[in-house]
């Protein structure tokens, strides 16, 4: 049987992609990126999604944004994605596209049809967290460009002169790419307690040593279990902010889901406020400690 053809449109008129704080005179050489936590669904989207917006938001890096509310108050540079990560996916490559997934993918269009493409989790998501598809027929590649256009480079072009507003005045920047874990992928990983914290930085290759230390110090000396590269080294924005000859450096943080949330009601639990200070804490010492780092040790 013929799948659908989908062939909606999406309003953009009135759709904020993202918010910003601190970006206009950034007072530290730190920037936190947040591109998973978004909770605005296109109304158009929604009608042609086989699944409630609860549903769909499992898909999401649930509360990160409440984490660092304390770390943004201080003065660190911040932009947060308003847009659900299921609409579009600002961690992925633009190129990240499954060709299966339209009526009318370009025969000569290029393509990165890698492992997050493969498992339905590229930049337009094909799945929700149950590997169940998502749409109940073929979309219409004209209809996903828009949304990379007015989306997608909305936000990283933004980002990049959030970015290079940081190394004019300070000389570097590290991008903090923010996000959670499901708790069940860290005690796969590790069986004995789980892991709570994982800070990727390419295998050590996405910023100087020392920086990527400092953060899992701080961590540590909060008792929390931390790993570097496991189960997430990084993804694309770890990956494309990282220029180290313009001194952009680049790290990702994941924090376990089940720490501060009901990961089946998506509502803070108990440990909620404690995991703010801790986290928001931490990010705040290191954000103080960039700003006094001796630039000729980078």
């Amino acid at each position: 049987m013929e799948k659908e053809k989908l062939n909606f449109k999406i309003n953009y008129k009135n759709i904020r992609v993202f918010e910003e704080k601190n970006a206009d005179k950034p007072q530290f050489p730190l920037v936190l990126s947040v591109p998973h936590s978004g909770t605005f669904f296109p109304e158009e989207f929604l009608q042609n999604v086989a699944f409630d917006v609860p549903t769909l938001r499992r898909n999401e890096d649930l509360l990160v944004d409440k984490l660092l509310e304390d770390a943004v108050n201080i003065g660190i540079p911040t932009i947060k994605a308003e847009v659900s990560r299921v609409f579009i996916d600002l961690n992925r490559d633009r190129l990240e596209l499954d060709p299966s997934m339209f009526y009318n993918y370009p025969k000569d269009k290029d393509m990165l049809f890698d492992k997050h493409c493969r498992v339905g989790l590229g930049v337009v998501h094909r799945i929700n967290y149950r590997r169940e598809s998502l749409y109940n027929g073929l979309l219409d590649y004209h209809e996903v460009e828009e949304r990379l256009k007015n989306v997608y480079d909305v936000y990283h072009k933004r980002l990049k002169q959030i970015v290079d507003r940081c190394v004019k005045k300070f000389g570097f920047c590290l991008v903090l790419d923010c996000h959670s874990m499901p708790s069940k992928i860290c005690s796969i990983i590790d069986d004995r307690s789980g892991i709570e914290i994982c800070l990727g930085n390419l295998f050590s290759q996405s910023c100087p040593q020392e920086m990527s230390d400092f953060l899992a110090g701080e961590f540590w000396n909060r008792n929390y279990k931390v790993e570097f590269n496991c189960p997430y080294s990084g993804a694309f924005i770890t990956f494309n902010y990282c220029q180290p000859r313009r001194q952009m450096y680049t790290l990702q943080l994941e924090i376990n889901r089940a720490l501060y949330a009901d990961e089946e009601t998506l509502l803070p639990n108990e440990h909620f406020a404690q995991m703010a200070g801790d986290i928001s804490g931490a990010i705040i010492n290191l954000a103080q400690n960039l700003k006094r780092s001796d630039l000729s040790v980078l």
